[in-house]
């Protein structure tokens, strides 16, 4: 039992979790509240993709621990899982099993649909994940830009899957299923762009948690190239760019009688976003960030779950 808890616990299962739950939060209440109805092949595909989503990102939780052993040692010896409960080879074996069935899944709904853009920048996800974790981790500010893209594709992959495109603002046609192909993407640009800036925000605090094992293993992340402070500003504008970003969205919401989105995103979204402006100009310890980091984590929840919204407004 051991073992499998630590397995569960290597591939961050609350994490894919969050994925699945976005990705269907977006099919179903999004795109769900502008199409006339779904399309039962649509729907088994679209399982599929995000099970496609789930395994490609639990293979990039895996190879990111087999890499970073040294490093957990220090910032994390209680939760440290390879090497010490599951061994390294079977680490890897398990990598690859997810990468693989990730891609195979991909190629499949890919071959069904004709849209082979989702194939295409799996594979590439794939390579990054690879790369982050070898390198890019290490490195100033990439390797923060590269998660946070890679979070605001499990929705744009979505975007892409029920056949809309960037090229054309025409009118759209999908099984019958005529949809302001405008309005559907102002709302794909709003949950990618909330998704990468969440996420770009907390992979900086989880750089401050984790900044004693990073500097001993010489890693180049923005507190230690920059310092606590300068990172507490940087995060500290993200933070005030998508409050105020979400507040005069809402502004509007309010003037098109939209008082239930604007009270949610008012109570459950900005108000927590300057509660952390607040928490983070006090914290000093890993444990303060920790306390940040899940905080993040509530707030990206209520952003996915106002999808919701979206559905009873259309």
């Amino acid at each position: 039992m051991k073992v499998i808890a630590s397995f569960f616990n290597l591939i961050r299962w609350p994490n894919l979790i969050f994925i699945a739950l976005t990705q269907f939060c977006f099919y179903y209440f999004v795109y769900g509240s502008m199409a006339k109805e779904f399309n039962q092949n649509q729907q088994f595909l679209f399982i599929l993709l995000v099970l496609s989503s789930v395994f490609i990102a639990g293979a990039g939780y895996i190879i990111n621990d087999y890499f970073d052993t040294k490093i957990d040692a220090i910032n994390k010896p209680d939760k440290l899982i390879v090497g010490k409960i599951i061994k390294r080879r079977w680490v890897i074996i398990w990598h690859w099993i997810f990468n693989i069935t990730g891609l195979l899944l991909s190629f499949y709904i890919s071959i069904k649909t004709n849209i082979w853009i989702i194939l295409i920048v799996n594979i590439f996800c794939t390579y990054l994940l690879w790369i982050y974790s070898t390198t890019l981790k290490r490195k100033l500010l990439s390797g923060n830009i590269i998660v946070a893209a890679l979070t605001a594709w499990t929705i744009l992959v979505v975007y892409f899957f029920v056949g809309a495109n960037i090229f054309s603002f025409n009118g759209w046609d999908l099984n019958n299923n005529k949809l302001n192909i405008q309005i559907f993407f102002k709302f794909t640009l709003l949950y990618a762009g909330f998704a990468f800036i969440m996420t770009l925000i907390r992979e900086v605090v989880k750089d401050l948690e984790d900044m004693d094992g990073d500097r001993q293993y010489h890693c180049n992340t923005m507190p230690i190239a920059w310092g606590v402070p300068v990172s507490k500003v940087f995060i500290s504008v993200w933070i005030v760019v998508a409050a105020t970003s979400l507040f005069i969205i809402q502004l509007y919401a309010w003037q098109l009688r939209n008082w239930i989105s604007a009270l949610y995103f008012l109570l459950l979204v900005i108000s927590p976003l300057i509660l952390l402006i607040v928490k983070l100009r006090k914290a000093t310890s890993q444990k303060d960030y920790a306390a940040l980091s899940k905080l993040i984590k509530l707030i990206i929840l209520a952003g996915i779950l106002s999808m919701f919204l979206i559905k009873i407004r259309f």
